[in-house]
């Protein structure tokens, strides 16, 4: 059986832990970088994704910026080395304690989504005698035909302003001393695997910007948000997300102004393809009507299946058996819902074999918890 892991390194560690391809994350920025280059875009990476500190150096020493949603995003930005000036704060409920810490770095700016977070960034600024660059985040009612839980662009949903509240909060916020607009911010949802949602975006992004000239304000950033998705049914088919069709997107059908740049947060195409969770068989369970592969990962290590009904591709990276079985992979925590996959058709499995859940560098070590007092799963490097 070939593989593309390294078993003798990985048998020496203790399961389960992530397991990051860094030569894979390295290329597929190498690839972002020669998509944009010429460009007036501008990628940030949405830390929500994957927060490991060597994934964020590794991904600063690229050049990107990076995406924010919580005060601890920002401060685990500047630790890992990025430049202030290229930390965007996202997110629908900052307290006043993650403005002020925003405020004192001095990011690019804040992503807006109300108008009481409005007033409260300018009267913080104002207290601390600083003038806040501000964008606002638009709900452009565009299906991102992807799951309930990730589709965020829908006027129903709870992220963002609607587009015909727009010039209402344009005028309160022109107003402010201690506001400056520089912006529209837009993000549809995540994992979207069709290019059609992304053309319409362009489509209500060109309306609204005829709309908000004719109220007077110019703006220098319009940020398309991300949601670009990655193959999780072939990832060594697909290592590296189809950037190229996703920028030429917005090279095509956005209208910019002069001196306009595109900001894009890309958080689960960069990093995805990078990280495995690496399990191992605890037992192999026989039960009268199915076979039961229990291994010592759990939902507590990779919630997307439970929460998502997501699928990563299983693989058992030891077996050298040529017989295959059908067999239901599942976790030892005390919910039903733990569950990797079912009716998953394996070489022939014994206990101590390893298992490698695929594609799993995004949501997956960020997301880990302690439920049922487990330890978190630690990270291993290709180098």
């Amino acid at each position: 059986m070939t593989t593309i892991f390294p078993i003798e390194k990985l048998s020496q560690e203790q399961t389960p832990f992530y397991y990051y391809n860094m030569e894979l994350l390295e290329a597929t920025l190498n690839e972002i970088k020669s998509c944009t280059e010429g460009l007036p875009y501008k990628v940030h990476y949405a830390v929500k994704a994957n927060a490991n500190e060597r994934i964020l150096r590794t991904i600063q020493e690229a050049g990107l910026g990076v995406d924010c949603v919580s005060g601890g995003e920002v401060a685990a930005s500047v630790n890992a080395g990025f430049d202030s000036k290229k930390i965007v704060f996202a997110g629908v409920g900052k307290t006043d304690r993650e403005i002020n810490l925003a405020l004192d770095a001095d990011i690019l700016c804040f992503n807006v989504e109300s108008i009481p977070e409005l007033e409260a960034i300018n009267a913080l600024a104002q207290a601390k005698g600083k003038v806040a660059d501000v964008a606002f985040r638009v709900n452009p009612n565009v299906d991102a035909h992807t799951h309930k839980y990730i589709t965020t662009g829908l006027s129903e949903n709870k992220f963002g302003i609607n587009m015909e509240q727009l010039p209402e909060v344009l005028s309160i916020a022109t107003a402010m001393k201690n506001i400056n607009v520089v912006g529209l911010h837009f993000h549809i949802g995540s994992q979207i695997t069709e290019l059609e949602p992304f053309e319409r975006l362009c489509e209500k992004v060109n309306e609204l910007q005829c709309e908000v000239e004719k109220l007077g304000v110019k703006l220098k950033i319009i940020n398309v948000g991300g949601g670009l998705g990655i193959d999780y049914v072939n990832p060594d088919e697909n290592p590296i997300a189809s950037f190229k069709e996703y920028f030429d997107i917005f090279k095509n059908s956005l209208k910019l102004r002069e001196e306009q740049e595109v900001h894009f947060e890309l958080g689960r195409a960069i990093v995805a393809q990078c990280g495995s969770l690496i399990t191992s068989v605890t037992y192999v369970k026989k039960g009268t009507v199915k076979q039961f592969i229990i291994t010592d990962a759990g939902m507590t290590d990779l919630i997307r299946p439970a929460l998502y009904q997501a699928h990563h591709k299983i693989e058992n990276i030891t077996s050298s058996s040529s017989e295959t079985a059908v067999y239901d992979v599942v976790g030892p925590i005390c919910e039903s819902s733990d569950c990797f996959g079912e009716n998953e058709i394996l070489p022939f499995t014994k206990r101590g074999d390893l298992l490698a859940l695929r594609s799993a560098g995004a949501y997956g070590e960020i997301m880990a918890s302690q439920y049922n007092l487990r330890k978190l799963p630690h990270a291993v490097y290709s180098k």
